[in-house]
């Protein structure tokens, strides 16, 4: 070990008062030598030592811990009594004592400990919350996956059940795809097409149910858009119970969000027989 790296190791005590009166001269010394090293490293010792007051949890000394200091302060007294020399005296003729180096010591490593104890309680914390923060992504991408599994039932239960009823939504121009759709007046509606082209100017397409009755408004449905493929594949919730009450399905171009109303031709009319 080379002498700097021994003055390191006497930085913590020196910040702390710890160091007896030699080791306390020869470490200022080096000081004094203008080290840059060993001057930051006193500095940020310094700096700890003036949090650890802090950081420190209450607690009440030890039975043991306060019966040595009764001890040791007993047997600074008698020692001082018995032997028929006196304290050394400061002005005003007080007294002063010494306190024990095995004391420093220990406070020291006390304050240690408690620092430790304070970084392992914070570390756990972020620890916990990270596991929290895990679980809670795990769930929900296991909700996500049970929703998904439970509308691909849905929807193979619509294209597989003999009681939906098959309806052909055909474009006004012959270029364009087909949307088929199966109407189960239970489950709902599932609308499949291929190669559907993207709506343009950011226009999303939207389902109607045109009312027999005559006069009637079309009624509001679903809003959807073909994926990157122009595949679509759309569930269609909560039809009107009768069947009957509905003339046709029509899908138009409508802006973000849908409308209440129409605000084009339809593109796609299909009737419901």
């Amino acid at each position: 070990m080379s002498e700097h790296d021994q003055f390191r190791e006497l930085i913590e005590a020196y910040a702390l008062g710890a160091l007896d009166a030699n080791e306390r001269a020869a470490l200022e010394a080096h000081l004094a030598s203008g080290c840059p090293e060993c001057a930051k490293a006193l500095e940020e010792a310094r700096l700890v030592v003036t949090q650890l007051a802090y950081l420190a949890p209450p607690a009440e000394p030890s039975e043991m811990l306060r019966a040595r200091v009764l001890r040791s302060v007993r047997a600074d007294a008698a020692s001082g009594g018995s032997g028929g020399g006196s304290l050394p005296m400061q002005a005003g003729g007080a007294q002063r004592t010494s306190v024990p180096m095995w004391l420093w010591a220990g406070v020291a490593a006390l304050l240690l400990v408690s620092l430790y104890s304070t970084w392992e309680a914070r570390k756990m914390q972020q620890d916990v919350a990270e596991m929290n923060q895990h679980a809670a992504a795990g769930l929900k991408e296991r909700k996500q996956l049970e929703d998904e599994l439970t509308m691909a039932k849905h929807e193979a239960m619509i294209l597989t059940d003999p009681a939906s009823h098959k309806i052909e939504i055909m474009p006004s121009d012959k270029d364009m795809p087909k949307v088929e759709a199966m109407w189960h007046s239970k489950l709902g509606i599932y609308l499949t097409a291929q190669k559907m082209p993207m709506p343009k100017n950011n226009k999303v397409l939207q389902l109607w149910l045109i009312p027999k009755t005559p006069g009637a408004k079309p009624m509001p449905s679903h809003v959807f858009w073909p994926d990157a493929n122009g595949k679509i594949g759309e569930m269609v919730a909560n039809p009107p119970d009768d069947m009957g009450d509905t003339k046709a399905l029509a899908i138009t171009e409508e802006p973000p969000g849908g409308s209440p109303q129409p605000t084009s031709t339809p593109l796609w009319v299909g009737g419901v027989s």
